[in-house]
């Protein structure tokens, strides 16, 4: 890749924590490289991103830093396997240890469904909502008979000091509370910053997750902003103003009735109540583009990721710029625009 541009490499384009019958687009879970000259800068974890590094040409001892937007697991999935791997191929980073920044513990459990005639009952009580901090503190305990044999026996150094997890401390003052107002309007706010780029972020409405958030990358090449998973948003619209390229999710409505619509059971009844209040479909990503004045709009965290692609491109004659609708391992150049996408 030409080092002295900014640039983004999609390197798993699909959302949701399950894996589909008959999928042969060949998407694997969200993660998203933003490459700044020789560094870049991972956003979101999910399944299969450490193969889709390796098959972008990306060198995991160039990571500035992992940007998590939000707790759920398709998101943070591959994580672990980051941080136990990373001993190997990040053994020279004790002195320089990877950022990991992301929510914090989000302090309180989300309210039950009201769809459910029998309350469940919460996994892990004496810690049930841990941040970024708390879940590296998780992996790393999970793995501790593997990570005690590499550190006493192979002299490895620990991910406790390869990896240097940040908790988001959401700014006081502005309202937010977990369950009651998980995305009140407020500034962008800066949560990342060293010689090439600048992070900043805000909150999004993603429930019953929170805090979730988007994130806005600057350098001097240009900006790229990340959605996060989210239903249109005001504060998204805010952080997106004028950007190069907005990334932003989509889901196909018509997939989720297909699915849901006539089950009539409490899973299915909540899960579709899930999707319809915390997505976005392909016309309201297009709305919050055109509403921030981006460049480029490109859609990626699909569901269902077995979609056709003409699901993805309806409408998108609305789009004032460039759409873009890229498959894992597209190069994505940034500048004043978005010319297009090339197969790396």
């Amino acid at each position: 890749m030409d080092s002295s541009m900014m640039k983004v490499v999609t390197l798993g384009t699909a959302g949701g924590p399950r894996w589909f019958a008959g999928d042969t687009k060949d998407r694997t879970g969200i993660a998203t490289a933003i490459v700044v000259g020789e560094r870049f800068y991972l956003v979101d974890a999910g399944h299969g991103v450490g193969r889709r590094i390796r098959q972008a040409g990306l060198d995991l001892d160039d990571l500035g830093g992992i940007f998590i937007t939000h707790m759920h697991s398709d998101h943070t999935i591959d994580l672990p396997s980051l941080i136990v791997f990373g001993m190997q191929a990040l053994h020279n980073r004790a002195d320089d240890p990877v950022p990991i920044v992301g929510p914090g513990q989000r302090g309180a459990l989300p309210p039950v469904s009201p769809r459910a005639l029998v309350p469940p009952r919460p996994v892990a009580p004496a810690n049930p909502t841990p941040g970024v901090s708390g879940l590296f503190a998780g992996i790393v305990a999970a793995y501790a008979t593997d990570i005690n044999d590499r550190v006493l026996d192979a002299l490895r150094p620990s991910p406790e000091v390869l990896f240097d997890p940040r908790d988001i401390v959401v700014p006081e003052g502005i309202g937010y509370h977990p369950n009651t107002d998980s995305h009140p309007e407020m500034e962008p706010f800066v949560i990342f910053k060293d010689d090439l780029i600048t992070v900043t972020a805000t909150l999004v409405d993603h429930p019953p997750l929170a805090p979730a958030f988007a994130f806005r990358f600057d350098s001097e090449h240009g900006s790229v902003t990340i959605s996060g998973d989210t239903c249109e948003s005001a504060n998204l619209v805010r952080l997106a103003q004028d950007t190069d390229l907005l990334l932003h999710e989509a889901i196909d409505f018509e997939w989720v009735d297909g699915m849901y619509a006539q089950r009539q059971d409490d899973n299915g009844r909540a899960v579709r109540d899930h999707h319809y209040k915390s997505h976005t479909s392909v016309a309201g990503a297009i709305r919050v583009a055109n509403a921030a004045g981006a460049k480029t709009l490109a859609l990626h965290h699909l569901v269902p990721s077995i979609a056709d692609d003409a699901v993805w491109t309806r409408g998108r004659e609305e789009f004032t710029g460039t759409f873009l609708v890229p498959d894992d391992l597209d190069v994505l150049t940034v500048g004043a625009a978005v010319d297009a996408a090339v197969r790396s």
